[in-house]
């Protein structure tokens, strides 16, 4: 590995991955709201990636950024997709139990799935990643205004939640 700034710039994708996938798999949870899901996309964005690794290191210094990127792209588009009703013409003869995210109560867990796509990218690359307002920016391919009005919108409406839950209103 070299160091460019303060952005490791990693030659090999393996490496990459095994440095990589848990911050992915964290930022991909939050993203989509479970585990399943967080797995099937770090995995497609990975796929992409991995079979035009050179002309991605290429693009700039930090791929890490290019990745989170494609994966806030991909959820924004897997989410416009299959945000319709899916109707089933009979039911299945058993329900299928499904199993228990720790998560699924949790008030904050609860209002961030209720952001949009974008709001929550923001929230998760700032509050869990840790990024600054440029790092936001540049991973999702937006302005830093956009980043500071996306995360305002969203702190207002996480705080109207969470205040509605812990008056009692839910």
């Amino acid at each position: 590995m070299q160091w460019d700034g303060r952005v490791a710039v990693v030659e090999d994708f393996a490496d990459f991955v095994r440095m990589s996938l848990p911050g992915l798999l964290r930022y991909g949870h939050a993203l989509t709201g479970n585990p399943h899901d967080a797995a099937d996309l770090v995995q497609g964005v990975l796929e992409k990636v991995g079979s035009r690794w050179q002309s991605v290191l290429a693009k700039g210094p930090d791929p890490l950024a290019y990745v989170r990127r494609a994966m806030a792209n991909g959820h924004v588009s897997r989410w416009r997709r299959f945000r319709r009703e899916n109707l089933v013409a009979e039911f299945p003869d058993t329900p299928a139990q499904a199993e228990v995210d720790r998560l699924e109560h949790e008030p904050l867990w609860q209002a961030m799935r209720e952001l949009p796509p974008r709001q929550r990218a923001v929230v998760v690359l700032r509050f869990y990643e840790g990024l600054s307002e440029a790092e936001i920016a540049d991973s999702l391919g937006v302005t830093k205004g956009t980043v500071k009005s996306q995360n305002s919108k969203a702190m207002t409406t996480l705080r109207t939640k969470l205040g509605q839950f812990a008056e009692g209103r839910d």
